[in-house]
């Protein structure tokens, strides 16, 4: 009776929970109130029941606390308790600012559910999330689409379930307000029209500046093979996806992604015929940073039209389980029927959703399935070197500069572009094919030399580049000099007035951060001579530049680095050194390393013998008369590159236990000694009161060469119950004895 009174308590206690906490997610029972929906009565829940501030306990957050929103865009939103506050269940809904949930269309954006174990959609309420199972919890994540353009302000609300409800919240925590962002003119609209209006045709250049560096991303970050993997990419039409966020990885996303090798998603470009209009490369960069006025930024060119209006491209930073940058679909036509003059945008990383690894150097797991493309954040993994107890946005690796560099054709903005760059011809939509294996890293080229004719014949002139770095051995890195035809001065020159020529662009910037450099810049041929001849004035100046004039002198006044020094070791690995001095330390300051180690490898040294400690000396073989005793010790470590040799492994010695008792002479020695061992055997046997079983054969021997040992055994078969006390022999034997004592 006390057993049935005390279920039935728990099962009012459980009961009476279930229908206090969570009240608002119960079925419907009133068939005709369905005018307002099932979502509607979550948000009528605010207004019933006890309410609860969670303000200091619990939080609702976009990461990166942004203020806008981008249309289209994909947000992880979190939910999360500080310690020691933790939730059972939780609602998660967003609605346009000013509706109530009543219709469907008050709802703003989409979810994605990230862990199926942790979140799931609301049964009778699609577009809310809530928890898969009822558990102890301080933290989940979703991620959240942002709706189209023009759907205004967006407001994120939660309810947490303890252990009574925190209702929706109108202000604080539990609730983020986000408005769309406003377009600018001049960018990427934030809804491109189903179709684009521009005119003509552009050309871009695509220019991609590193920041990925130990100095900005100190953790963990991989100082031996940093790098870049080749940019590969392509201007396109809206029915081809390159890579996107919530969709999967090609095979050719996913070999750039894991292997840094654009092979096959040049390949899969390529495919697609019409649809792509240009295949924009560049070289891969080792290591992955370096100052400007080192190492030039990768760029690119490439052409947009009408229907191929949209730019795609990735790059791994490496080493990394699958991790990328890149844009995805980034619209050059504008809304006013132009073309984007300027786009500069900050990159942080994606996980292509193929290798499940969490650090840089994280051996391969696949991820099976595959998983989605997603943003890397700063809540990932303890392990992340991104990660961030605070959640805050992850500083950028990599900025990507597009700059419109030429139009042609009739162009039809509406509004009138301020860059006067119509040209008659746009040129080669790539640049001149590189078959130079992505393992040779070369210098920049040098400057064409003067032409080899100063008459009108024929000549050459020639560029040349160094060579720089041979990743892969095998492969052979050519093409460190380049030609081309040229003739005299005023063999080919025609007058200013027969071409039309653009507005020259913008100088680059110098080569150098200070001092004495070069910097060059271009125009293009806007109308060719009307006799149909070639135009022959320079497309391309470049000039010298100074920056910083007042730095004439060269701070860093080094010597010449001295020879390297002995190896730390006699034997085996070690390291080595050499230095240079600073020789005019009173310049300012010098940040040359001053010293370089390189490991270094001498002979193997010498390894001895190893042995374990000698047994316990064995029984006497014999049980009367002369015997011997052994004893024996293991091999443990066999000497190596000349290390001393194994000393001894079996040692015996005489023993003696009793005379045994004179029998018959039997001729022959072995015929002997065979006799007196059969008498010894005997005489065991015969004790009286004592009867023994024949001896075993011998076992294996211990070792296959340096010294073993074999043994057999005796044992007593019958004992009578009243054995003299002076039998003290009537007991199971063992005999031992050396085998294969030859030397290994």
């Amino acid at each position: 009776m006390g057993m049935y009174m005390h279920l039935l308590l728990l099962q009012y206690f459980v009961s009476s929970f279930m229908c206090n906490a969570l009240a608002f997610v119960e079925e419907p029972t009133d068939k005709h109130a369905k005018s307002d929906g099932y979502c509607g009565r979550i948000l009528r829940a605010q207004t019933q029941g006890t309410r609860r501030d969670g303000y200091n306990e619990f939080r609702l957050r976009v990461e990166g606390d942004p203020e806008n929103y981008q249309p289209a865009s994909i947000y992880r939103v979190t939910l999360y308790a500080s310690s020691p506050s933790y939730f059972r269940g939780f609602t998660l809904i967003a609605l346009k600012e000013g509706t109530e949930g009543t219709r469907d269309d008050h709802y703003a954006g989409k979810f994605q559910i990230i862990d199926e174990e942790d979140t799931q959609f609301m049964t009778n309420c699609p577009p809310a999330v809530t928890e898969s199972t009822p558990r102890r919890r301080t933290r989940i994540q979703v991620f959240w689409t942002a709706p189209p353009s023009g759907s205004g302000c967006v407001i994120l609300k939660a309810s947490i379930v303890q252990k009574r409800i925190i209702y929706f919240q109108d202000e604080g925590s539990l609730t983020v307000r986000l408005c769309e962002k406003e377009a600018v003119f001049g960018e990427t609209t934030e809804k491109p029209p189903p179709e684009c209006c521009a005119c003509g045709t552009a050309k871009y250049r695509v220019t991609f500046y590193g920041n990925w560096s130990e100095k900005i991303h100190p953790k963990d970050y991989p100082r031996r093979a940093n790098h870049w993997s080749a940019l590969i990419g392509a201007s396109h039409s809206r029915s081809y996806v390159l890579w996107e966020y919530g969709g999967y990885a090609s095979e050719g996303v996913k070999q750039v992604a894991e292997l840094g090798s654009p092979v096959k998603m040049e390949e899969e470009i390529r495919q697609k015929g019409d649809e792509v209009l240009t295949v924009i490369k560049t070289k891969a960069q080792w290591p992955a940073w370096q100052p400007l006025n080192v190492r030039a930024a990768p760029s690119a060119e490439f052409s947009v039209d009408r229907t191929r209006h949209l730019m795609s491209f990735l790059s791994m930073l490496g080493p990394s389980p699958d991790w990328n940058v890149g844009l995805s679909a980034e619209d050059l036509c504008t809304k006013e029927c132009g073309w984007v003059q300027r786009l500069d945008q900050d990159l942080i990383p994606w996980d292509a959703g193929t290798d499940n690894g969490v650090t840089y150097e994280s051996p391969n797991m696949p991820t099976i399935p595959q998983e989605r493309i997603r943003p890397l954040t700063s809540l990932d993994h303890p392990q992340s070197p991104f990660y961030d107890t605070e959640g805050g946005p992850i500083t950028a690796l990599a900025r990507v500069l597009v700059e419109r560099i030429a139009r042609k054709g009739e162009q039809c903005n509406i509004v009138p572009d301020t860059v006067d760059d119509i040209v008659a011809d746009i040129g080669q939509e790539e640049k001149e094919e590189d078959d130079t294996p992505e393992t040779c890293i070369y210098s920049n080229w040098s400057p064409w030399s003067a032409c080899s004719s100063a008459s009108c014949d024929k000549g050459r002139r020639m560029r040349q580049r160094m060579l720089k770095a041979q990743l892969d051995l095998s492969v052979p890195c050519p093409h460190t000099q380049d030609f081309k035809p040229c003739m005299g001065p005023g063999c080919s020159e025609e007058e200013a007035s027969t071409c039309m020529m653009s507005e020259w662009i913008n100088w680059s910037p110098c080569s150098v951060s200070c001092g004495m450099g070069m910097r060059s810049r271009e125009r293009y041929i806007k109308q060719f001579p009307e006799d149909g001849s070639i135009c022959s004035l320079n497309t391309e100046e470049t000039e010298k530049c100074v920056v910083n004039d007042d730095c004439y002198s060269i701070p860093c006044m080094l010597s010449p680095w001295s020879d390297w020094s002995d190896c730390s070791v006699t034997c085996g690995k070690g390291v080595r050194t050499r230095q240079r001095m600073l020789k005019s330390p009173d310049l300012g300051e010098c940040t040359e390393e001053l010293e370089q180690v390189e490991r270094c490898m001498q002979p193997e040294c010498p390894t001895d013998c190893m042995v374990s400690e000698w047994t316990e000396w064995s029984e006497c073989n014999k049980s009367c008369g002369k015997g011997h005793t052994i004893r024996t010790r293991m091999v443990k470590l066999e000497p190596q590159f000349g290390g001393e040799p194994c000393p001894e492994t079996v040692q015996r010695k005489k023993c003696k236990i009793r005379k045994c008792k004179r029998g018959s002479r039997v001729g022959g020695g072995k015929e002997k000694r065979r006799g007196k061992q059969q008498e010894r055997d005997a005489a065991v046997e015969e004790q009286p009161g004592c009867k023994m079983r024949p001896w075993s054969s011998w076992t294996d021997c211990t070792k296959h060469c340096g010294g073993g040992i074999q043994e057999r055994f005796m044992t007593v078969k019958k004992r009578a119950k009243n054995t003299p006390a002076q039998v003290t022999s009537c007991k199971d034997r063992k005999e031992i004895r050396a085998c294969k004592v030859h030397p290994c």
